[in-house]
């Protein structure tokens, strides 16, 4: 993170976008609350060195003493800033602060502090200070928003988005046995954050429970950073589908069996390959797709291989633009195996829906980035966010900051 800029945009205070979505327009420009950028940034500092390892970034995996011990660190922030604290079944802390009208559905900010093993010092967690800056700001001059806020740190969002994902109804039983890296299972860990897996139900919110969601976020593709850019304009978070792919052909004697009379699979494979980059990179569109994994069977160097088994990955802010991608390379690959005396065969295993970001809140915060003289652009997520989760039951929102490496 260059350190200059995050601190202008931190002192700036983007405050007014997380006012109600019925009122938030009539609030643009209005710059009489500011954060403390100062503060914002040595929070973030004093939150990097729970977990901090020697190489300068974090090891909080979810879970772990570390993860605990920030969390811990974060509620009493909260509860200096005059908020009322929880945590619910599925481990995540909440923050409330009444509005005028309690019977308006809350506003809720926040992001997750988890990192993954060897991780770095902003993702997650600028979002997670600057929802409690917010908090601080409000408290330290004495506002009082229409609506309700509600201020969340998710777990385990590195493993799975956990906690998010119990808002949405969308955590299984069997992902509560799957062993994370702090050598807990999520099960365990949820009851070590003071959760209970068991009752995963009871937190499942209505569509309609909260006005909107709110989360500030690094932008982790290196765009804003490498341009020159102060501030994203998150469109959505992009959709994932994942397939299995199987290329047959026929095993054989990789000396005697002439070059014409073959049914190479990784021949094949490699012409996959490479028509996945060149469709995904042709086509109009922001969309990307990958190849990250590839076996061929027999494996041994003297024998012409009988099968290749790929991973195909197609992510779009649109599922029917990542349907497009998949017929259009389905089409190359049902080419490549005429050509080659092949077969493709493709399995589904994996599905992310898109989430897209209300029209209103990104509108919302471009105006207040104009405002405030930061230069923005609009672009979408190409990795998952909490925020996908909450797009579920509420409108969401969310603005980048650049990250440096």
């Amino acid at each position: 993170m260059n350190r200059r800029r995050f601190s202008r945009l931190s002192a700036a205070g983007i405050v007014g976008v997380t006012l109600p979505l019925d009122a938030v327009s009539r609030a643009v420009g209005h710059q009489e609350i500011r954060v403390d950028g100062t503060r914002l940034n040595r929070r973030m500092a004093e939150l990097a060195r729970f977990g901090a390892n020697d190489a300068g970034g974090i090891d909080r995996v979810a879970f772990s003493q570390a993860d605990l011990d920030a969390r811990a660190w974060v509620r009493s922030l909260w509860e200096e800033a005059g908020l009322t604290t929880s945590v619910d079944v599925a481990g995540n802390l909440w923050g409330r602060r009444p509005g005028s009208d309690p019977s308006r559905p809350p506003l809720i900010l926040g992001s997750h502090i988890d990192s993954v093993p060897g991780g770095g010092n902003y993702d997650g967690q600028v979002g997670s200070m600057g929802a409690t800056e917010v908090a601080a700001t409000l408290h330290d001059q004495g506002r009082t928003t229409r609506h309700p806020l509600e201020f969340v740190i998710f777990p385990n969002e590195e493993g799975g988005k956990t906690g998010s994902r119990a808002l949405a109804g969308q955590v299984e039983a069997m992902e509560l046995e799957l062993e994370t890296a702090s050598g807990f299972t999520i099960g365990e860990g949820l009851r070590r954050l003071g959760g209970d897996p068991d009752r995963l139900s009871d937190v499942v919110r209505a569509p309609g429970s909260a006005t909107a969601f709110l989360e500030l976020h690094v932008e982790q593709g290196g765009v804003l950073d490498a341009d020159g850019i102060d501030v994203g304009v998150v469109e959505g978070i992009v959709g994932i589908m994942r397939w299995t792919v199987t290329v047959d052909g026929t095993t054989n004697h990789a000396g005697t069996t002439p070059m014409d009379r073959r049914s190479d699979a990784l021949v094949a494979a490699a012409r996959f390959v490479d028509a996945v980059h060149r469709t995904a990179l042709d086509m109009p569109g922001r969309q990307v797709a990958t190849v990250g994994r590839i076996a061929v069977e027999p494996g041994a160097p003297n024998v012409i291989p009988g099968r290749a088994t790929l991973s195909l990955e197609v992510r779009d802010l649109t599922m029917e633009g990542i349907e497009r991608v998949y017929d259009a390379v389905r089409g190359r690959a049902d080419a490549i195996g005429q050509d080659t005396g092949t077969s493709f065969t493709f399995e589904r295993f994996y599905t992310s829906g898109a989430a897209p970001t209300h029209p209103h809140i990104r509108d919302v915060v471009e105006a207040s980035a104009g405002t405030l003289g930061l230069s923005h652009r609009r672009m979408p997520s190409g990795a998952g966010h909490d925020a996908q989760s909450i797009a579920v039951f509420a409108p969401v929102g969310m603005i980048f900051v650049p990250s440096r490496r």
